[in-house]
């Protein structure tokens, strides 16, 4: 089955970090861009990350910069976003997409994170 499983979310405190997992089964997520979306609760989706096929460039939305980190492990078929210096305005439901130059495109299913103390 050709699927994208996000996994690492949780409850953490301000100040706290996270990493999570964005897993490609049944194709080769190297082959792929990879960007993370996150969704809070009454808002729009937005952009958060975007990391090239080759995983040598990564561009961030301003409200991450410098305090997330997106990067690729193709030994495990992987790629993770590190999350660190949270805030409670990033508690969202975060989202990552693989989609390759022809337009195909495959979602994770979504993993929430709650900043809170």
């Amino acid at each position: 089955q050709l699927q994208l499983v996000e996994s690492g979310g949780g409850l953490v405190q301000p100040g706290g970090s996270l990493r999570l997992s964005c897993a490609a089964s049944g194709f080769a997520l190297d082959y792929y861009t990879v960007l993370w979306f996150r969704q809070a609760s009454g808002k729009e989706r937005e952009g958060v990350s975007c990391i090239s096929v080759t995983g040598g460039s990564a561009n961030y939305a301003d409200s991450v910069k410098g305090r997330f980190t997106n990067f690729r492990d193709s030994a495990k078929n992987t790629v993770y976003l590190r999350m660190t210096s949270l805030k409670p305005e990033d508690t969202a439901v975060y989202y990552c997409k693989g989609e390759d130059w022809a337009g195909k495109d495959y979602w994770g299913q979504g993993t929430q994170v709650t900043v809170s103390s």
